[in-house]
């Protein structure tokens, strides 16, 4: 057992969250709660929790008062699929009160009951970003509530280490990016720009050049493959020609990382061209986080020092005879032996109401000896 949780490759990490409202007290006569949001650009999920104010160690497992289940609310990628007159940032913070008011209300609270909130979303890349989003949390939430905004890898990271900010996390879903911290609270980031800019281990990307393969080998200008036949049968198209239609039609990233799956099944069949995509894939998504943990050290003078690397994220979690995350791992390790891979126990949403428990305990010792 090691200090940053537990890998037991169980990737189903809802099944590790009690639910109900039994708990609603906390054992301590108050009836607190806080909330948790993971958003990303397929999905949003608000998680609420006891406070545990005057608790310093946690239950096991942590109960969930309450849990809800939204679409996108990354303002860079909901827009493609909301009308030009209704402001993405609008569309992304619908769907963030929506998932919040929902969780509460299974939890049979209401948001006077709330002490702090933190949301890890994707999009926050900036300040700026933080800022707008906190502009709006304090025009829901009454004064007293502690509030938090991060980008959602920090939410992944803590995930899987139940709330400590240190070593560095790998998302690669929809999206991707790698995040880390360092003991002295340093930070550093690589990938997580969107597709356009080069996030090629991503769902999307993966995807994305699986298209392209298809209309290479369709016009002659590149090798033919599997992909063919098995993208076509998944989309109900009868040719490749259709694909430009399919594709423009609704470019939204979700829509396209969705055909990550049929990408996998060519390379378990021995498709070159599929598995050099996965490959280029793993190898992007490894140096990704390289790139954290050699800006922050994390491996130590000698470069075999210990440190998490928590693993989060669909593509990440195939479960498949060709397993990106195993060859990701690998890559990592061959320069890094000390990286230790945890699955986390608990989905990210839960780890952001962990960071905001821990931030909001850490103010109130600073606080008491201030």
């Amino acid at each position: 057992m090691n200090n940053y949780g537990v890998s037991n490759g169980d990737s189903n990490v809802h099944e590790k969250q009690v639910e109900g409202n039994d708990h609603c007290e906390n054992g301590d006569g108050s009836n607190g709660v806080i909330l948790g949001v993971d958003g990303g650009a397929t999905s949003t999920v608000c998680v609420c929790i006891p406070s545990f104010s005057s608790s310093k160690t946690l239950p096991y497992p942590l109960p969930i008062l309450g849990r809800a289940v939204s679409g996108c609310s990354n303002h860079n990628s909901v827009g493609v699929t909301v009308h030009i007159s209704y402001p993405t940032e609008n569309a992304a913070r619908d769907t963030l009160e929506e998932v919040m008011a929902e969780a509460l209300s299974k939890s049979g609270s209401d948001w006077s009951a709330v002490h702090a909130v933190c949301l890890g979303v994707s999009g926050v890349n900036h300040p700026t970003d933080q800022e707008r989003i906190l502009n709006w949390l304090r025009e829901i939430f009454p004064s007293h509530v502690k509030l938090y905004v991060q980008n959602d890898a920090v939410a992944a990271l803590a995930s899987g280490t139940m709330g400590k900010l240190h070593g560095c996390v790998l998302i690669a879903g929809t999206g991707c990016i790698s995040y880390g911290f360092a003991e002295d609270g340093r930070e550093a980031r690589a990938s997580g720009a969107g597709p356009v800019l080069g996030d090629w281990g991503s769902g999307y990307g993966i995807a994305a050049k699986a298209l392209t393969a298809v209309i290479r080998a369709h016009d002659g200008r590149g090798p033919q493959t599997m992909l063919t036949n098995k993208i076509l049968k998944a989309l109900s198209l009868s040719s490749p020609d259709e694909l430009i239609g399919w594709t423009y039609a609704d470019p939204s990233w979700a829509r396209i990382a969705a055909l990550v799956p049929e990408v996998v099944s060519c390379a378990e069949a021995c498709d070159q061209v599929a598995t050099k995509i996965l490959v280029d894939a793993a190898q992007d998504l490894a140096l990704s986080v390289k790139a954290v943990v050699q800006r922050l050290q994390l491996c130590g003078e000698d470069g075999n020092g210990s440190f998490p690397v928590v693993m989060v994220g669909g593509v990440l979690e195939a479960n498949r005879t060709w397993d990106i995350g195993k060859e990701v791992v690998k890559c990592i390790q061959q320069q890094f032996p000390g990286a230790h891979p945890i699955t986390p126990q608990v989905e990210p949403a839960v780890g952001a109401a962990l960071l905001a428990r821990n931030f909001l305990m850490k103010e109130s010792t600073e606080n008491y000896h201030s």
